[in-house]
């Protein structure tokens, strides 16, 4: 599951760089968070990804806002839905964090996009070419 959301390369980054220190974080993050979490019945991706995105903005954590902002993408929720997201977190967060997100949000989105693309047309398994993902 943390490779469908997140992608195989961020899992494979994450495991390769990981040392004696953090080595035990990483698995028990995808046993637990991605293993039993997030495979969960009850809710879908896309609104565990909101719910994500939400909480990292709420929580004010950048990083972790990058990361799953690429899940989110991959899980469906659109440019105007984050657009939304963050005009209503400014409400229950707060501006400075709705701004970091916002900043966040700005930086990584033709990224994402682009990223996802080339995962799509250089994967061996999709011969067929596929709709990139839409911004609206």
């Amino acid at each position: 599951m943390r490779s469908k959301v997140l992608g195989q390369d961020y899992v494979e980054r994450s495991f390769d760089s990981a040392d004696d220190l953090n080595l035990p974080f990483q698995e028990l993050a995808t046993e637990f968070a991605w293993g039993s979490v997030w495979t969960r019945p009850g809710l879908s991706l896309r609104d565990r990804s909101l719910m994500t995105l939400s909480m990292c903005i709420a929580l004010n954590r950048p990083a972790e806002l990058k990361i799953h902002l690429r899940g989110a993408v991959r899980n469906g929720v659109t440019r105007e839905e984050i657009r939304e997201l963050l005009l209503h977190s400014f409400l229950y967060c707060g501006g400075p964090a709705a701004l970091d997100a916002y900043r966040v949000v700005r930086e990584e989105w033709a990224k994402i996009l682009k990223n996802e693309e080339t995962q799509k047309t250089s994967s061996p398994k999709n011969n067929r070419r596929k709709a990139k993902p839409t911004l609206s």
